[in-house]
């Protein structure tokens, strides 16, 4: 008898989440606590189209298990726990003003840890000083150094006047 997937599929987008539970667990010997329904249809039918046709080769099997041994599962490196300079300096931002400012006192070194790399940036009367140069705000700061657009202020954790963001 051969087993026409298609249909198959058909009929399970008609079936409820508890009647393809109830199938999954026929078509993998094992019950399943999953109640999303596109991804129930998509591996109940993976499953019948690999017993219909065929599973992967043996060959196939290895090389897989060879390439996941080789695999780099981690792109970036674990971020380091926050901790308190030994110095006991901070970045301290000035009492909010009439106007709502939210810059520290020009001459404050903002420091924000990025990707393994600590970004120290002096704010000045006419701007920001990063790495020898001077930005006009920290948003293009942020830019230059993460290639995208960020809000300047919530990158280096700069909290409006009142404790919000």
């Amino acid at each position: 008898m051969t087993l026409n997937v298609a249909k198959e599929v058909a009929a399970m987008e008609r079936m409820t989440v508890k009647e393809l539970q109830t199938k999954y667990a026929d078509a993998f010997g094992e019950p399943t606590r999953t109640r999303n329904r596109v991804w129930l249809v998509k591996r109940i039918a993976w499953r019948l189209q690999a017993l219909a046709e065929g599973d992967l080769s043996e060959r196939a099997r290895r090389r897989a298990a060879e390439l996941a041994n080789d695999a780099d599962l981690r792109v970036t490196a674990p971020r380091e726990p926050k901790r308190q300079p030994a110095d006991g300096s901070r970045t301290v931002t000035r009492p909010a003003s009439i106007t709502g400012e939210r810059l520290p006192l020009v001459g404050t070194v903002i420091t924000r840890r990025y990707k393994g790399r600590t970004l120290h940036v002096k704010v000045r009367d006419d701007g920001f000083e990063f790495e020898g140069e001077v930005y006009k705000s920290l948003t293009a700061i942020v830019k230059a150094v993460t290639g995208t657009h960020w809000n300047g202020f919530h990158f280096f954790g700069l909290k409006k006047p009142g404790g919000g963001r």
